[in-house]
């Protein structure tokens, strides 16, 4: 059994798609993920290269990470799994427009925590506590990636970055692949140009 690190943030559509691939890899290969949080709002606070749209974007990104690390402190890592998904099919399978707190609170619901949690949105105390799971990952592979970022049997990466979700032998082919790349200490980047949408079904 592997154990497989995966750093998200809520907000990221590509890194969910990639963590619904991994729950299919954690069908076909012998591997258990364990969830972290990151934060993109952390990671490009100091960027002076980011467009104005993704800046607005990322307004109110602290809010759902807050949210989900006080999930994990209070109820631990099957909580914490559970509400990515059910903020992930909200946002990206559902397409709603943003993580706001209504939506929060349903999503907690859903998962059977209280719906009081969602106060943690504006309680800037869980940062410390971001900003450490942020750094435990992000450090792994240097600060001009984001999400999905993945650690595994003492190797890190940014990716796989998928435009649809993989299912089944496809998805843990996927993931051979990337575990072999990533065990090659001089290997860094196989890349093309995204040429079609996002698909979350």
């Amino acid at each position: 059994m592997s154990n497989v690190d995966f750093w998200f943030d809520p907000l990221c559509p590509f890194a969910w798609i990639t963590s619904r691939t991994m729950l299919e890899v954690e069908k076909v290969r012998d591997v258990e993920v364990t969830w972290h949080v990151m934060s993109l709002a952390y990671l490009n606070q100091d960027k002076d290269d980011i467009s104005d749209s993704y800046r607005e974007f990322l307004k109110d990104a602290w809010g759902p990470v807050r949210v989900c690390v006080a999930v994990e402190q209070e109820y631990g890592q099957e909580k914490l799994a559970a509400l990515y998904t059910a903020l992930g099919t909200r946002k990206h399978t559902e397409g709603a427009e943003k993580l706001g707190r209504p939506l929060i609170e349903d999503a907690l619901e859903e998962i059977g925590v209280p719906r009081e949690l969602a106060a943690a949105m504006d309680d800037s105390s869980y940062d410390d506590a971001i900003r450490k799971s942020h750094h435990l990952g992000m450090d792994q592979v240097g600060t001009d990636v984001g999400t999905p970022t993945i650690a595994v049997d003492g190797h890190a990466f940014f990716g796989p970055v998928l435009s649809r979700i993989a299912r089944g032998e496809e998805a843990g082919r996927i993931w051979d692949a990337a575990v072999t790349l990533s065990s090659v200490p001089y290997f860094f980047e196989l890349k093309r140009t995204r040429d079609r949408d996002l698909d979350f079904s």
